[in-house]
C-alpha cells in the first residue's frame, strides 16, 4: 500500500465512530499527533541497518544490506573506510611484503636466473609511497562503492544510546544520532598490549608503527610469534635487520598443524630469523638509544637482557568495545570482552547485532566478510551461514603457509581414524623450473569414508593454491575427488593433486 494512502487508511480509523464531543475531539487530536510522530520517525530519518565500523566486515555488510534493498547508513571513526585490514593492516603489510620479497630476489636469486646488476639498493620512501598509493586507492574505492550502491556513510565515533539510535561525535566537530531498525557493531579489534610495556610508536611499535618506520632498524626483536609478527619480521629481515622473535609458547604459530610448524621454522631460520621460544619479556627499557629488554624462561629462571633498535609487540590483538555503550543498553560480553550472539549474529538485545572480531571466531579479515554478508541476509529474512571449521588461514611470509580444516594434532584429540598424504615440491615441475621449490603439501582424510579434514600447504603462493581445498572442503569431498580432477601441467597446484593422490591410494611423481 503507497504510503499516503496508508496515513488515509489510519487517520480515517481514528475518526470512525467519533463524536463532535470535546473529549472525543481532544482524543483524536491526541491519537493523530501520536501517529504522526510514529509515522515521521520511519521515514527519512531512520535506517533498515546501521553499521558500527567500516572494516571488511562492516564495509561488506552495509554494501549487502544496500544490495538487499534495506537503507542503510555506514559509521566509520577512522575517516577512510577498510578499517584496520585496509588502513594498517592486511593491505599495507602485503604491500611491503611483496616489495621486500623483491628486492630479496633481486640481491640474492635474480644472479642464479642470469639477471645482473652493479648494485641493488632499498629507497625506502619509495618503498613506502607504494604502499600507501595501494592503501588509497583501495579506500576510495570503497568510497566508490558506497556510492554505487547508496550506501549513507557518516565519518565519526559511534555509540549506543538505545536499542535503535547512535549518537556520532563526527569528524567535523557535530553531533547527530542515527536511527536503525538494525543496528551491527562492527568495529573490529585493536592491538594487545604486554604489562609493563608501553608502546610509543617510535621505538617500541605496533603493527601499525611497524608499517612506517623511516629507518631500517640494524636490529629489530618482535614480540610474538604468530601471523604478524612472523610477516612484518620478515618484511625488515629481507631489507637487512637482524631480526630475533621472542615467543611465550614452546611453539611459532600454535594454531598451524605441527609438522608444517616445524619445516615452516626451519625456512625462516635459513633466511636468518632467530628465535627465542618459551621466553618470557619482564621489562623493556626505552631510555637509553636504543631498546633493552630483560627476558626470563617462561617457566621461570634466570634473567637475560636483549638489545634492539626498535621492538615490535606482537601478542595478539584484543576487540574493540570500548566505549561502545553496551554496558547502556545491557549487551552481554565474555571474559575477552567479545560480543556474545546466536548463530544469526544477535546479541541479547533485540535489534543490536555484532560481527568480525568482536565476536568469538578467527580474528580474520575474510571471516569477517562473510559474517557481515550472513548476519544482513538474516535481517532481510533470508539464510546466511558461516562454518569456522572451514575457514582458511594464511602467513604471507616466503614460502607463504596457508590451511584450512583440521590439524593432525586436533584429528588425534577428536580419536578420528585418518590418512594422511604429503607431496614435497622439490618433486613438483614448475617449483623446480622455477628454483623456488621449498614446501610441501599435507592432506588429512577420514579413514573410512575418505572426506577431507584438512589441508594444510607450505610453498609460494599457497595462499592462492589453498582455495580449492577450501572449496572441496566446503562440500564435502574426498581426497580421491581432488586426485581425479585433471590439473593444468606444469603447475604449482598439482602438488595438491599428488598429495591428495598419496592419502587415498600413491602418488606418480614421487
Amino acid at each position: 500500500m503507497a504510503m499516503a494512502s496508508l496515513a488515509r487508511r489510519k487517520v480515517y480509523l481514528l475518526t470512525r465512530n467519533l463524536s463532535n464531543s470535546p473529549a472525543d475531539s481532544l482524543r483524536f487530536s491526541l491519537s493523530l499527533a501520536r501517529f504522526s510522530r510514529g509515522f515521521a520517525s520511519a521515514g527519512s530519518d531512520e535506517n533498515d541497518v546501521v553499521v558500527i565500523g567500516g572494516g571488511p566486515g562492516g564495509y561488506v555488510a552495509a554494501i549487502k544490506a544496500a544490495q538487499l534493498g534495506l537503507k542503510t547508513t555506514c559509521i566509520e571513526k577512522r575517516g577512510t573506510l577498510g578499517g584496520t585490514c585496509l588502513n594498517v593492516g592486511c593491505i599495507p603489510s602485503k604491500a611491503l611484503l611483496h616489495s621486500s620479497h623483491m628486492y630479496h630476489e633481486a640481491k640474492h636469486s635474480f644472479p642464479s636466473h642470469g639477471v645482473k646488476f652493479s648494485s641493488v639498493e632499498v629507497d625506502l620512501p619509495a618503498m613506502m609511497a607504494q604502499k600507501d598509493k595501494a592503501v588509497g586507492n583501495l579506500t576510495k574505492g570503497i568510497e566508490g562503492l558506497f556510492k554505487k550502491n547508496k550506501v549513507n556513510y557518516v565519518k565519526g565515533y559511534g555509540k549506543l544510546i538505545s536499542p535503535m539510535e547512535v549518537s556520532v561525535d563526527t569528524l567535523d566537530g557535530e553531533n547527530a544520532v542515527v536511527k536503525g531498525k538494525h543496528i551491527i557493531i562492527a568495529t573490529g579489534s585493536d592491538v594487545k598490549s604486554l604489562p609493563g610495556v608501553t608502546i610509543d610508536e617510535k621505538k617500541i611499535v605496533s603493527s601499525t608503527g611497524a608499517l612506517a618506520l623511516k629507518e631500517i632498524p640494524k636490529k629489530l626483536v618482535v614480540i610474538g610469534a604468530g601471523y604478524i609478527g612472523l610477516e612484518m619480521g620478515s618484511v625488515w629481515g629481507r631489507l637487512g635487520s637482524e631480526v630475533t622473535v621472542v615467543e611465550f609458547a614452546p611453539e611459532i604459530v600454535p594454531t598451524m598443524d605441527g609438522e608444517i610448524r616445524k619445516q615452516f621454522q626451519r625456512s625462516l631460520e635459513k633466511q636468518k630469523m632467530k628465535f627465542m621460544l618459551k621466553t618470557k619479556v619482564v621489562g623493556v627499557d626505552p631510555s637509553g638509544d636504543g631498546v633493552k629488554l630483560t627476558l626470563e624462561p617462561a617457566e621461570g629462571g634466570e634473567k637475560t637482557t636483549l638489545e634492539a633498535d626498535i621492538v615490535l609487540v606482537s601478542a595478539g590483538r584484543t576487540p574493540f568495545t570500548a566505549g561502545l555503550g553496551l554496558e547502556k543498553i545491557g549487551v552481554e560480553t565474555d571474559k575477552a570482552g567479545r560480543i556474545l550472539v546466536n548463530e544469526r549474529f544477535a546479541t541479547n538485545v533485540p535489534s543490536v547485532y555484532a560481527i568480525g572480531d568482536v565476536i568469538p571466531g578467527p580474528m580474520l579479515a575474510h571471516k569477517a566478510e562473510e559474517d557481515g554478508v550472513a548476519c544482513v541476509e538474516f535481517i532481510a529474512g533470508k539464510h546466511g551461514h558461516v562454518d569456522y571449521d572451514k575457514v582458511p588461514g594464511v602467513v604471507y611470509t616466503h614460502p607463504e603457509v596457508a590451511s584450512v580444516g583440521k590439524t593432525e594434532e586436533q584429528v588425534k584429540k577428536e580419536g578420528v581414524s585418518y590418512r594422511v598424504g604429503k607431496f614435497p615440491f622439490l618433486a613438483n615441475s614448475r617449483a623446480k623450473a622455477i628454483d623456488d621449490a621449498e614446501g610441501i603439501v599435507k592432506v588429512i582424510a577420514d579413514k573410512d569414508s575418505d572426506k577431507i579434514l584438512g589441508v594444510h600447504i607450505m610453498a609460494p603462493n599457497a595462499g592462492e593454491l589453498i582455495h580449492e581445498a577450501v572449496l572441496a572442503i566446503n562440500y564435502d569431498a574426498a581426497s580421491e575427488d581432488i586426485a581425479r580432477v585433471c590439473h593444468a601441467h606444469p603447475t604449482m597446484s598439482e602438488a595438491l593433486k599428488e598429495a591428495a593422490m598419496a592419502t587415498y591410494d600413491k602418488p606418480i611423481h614421487i
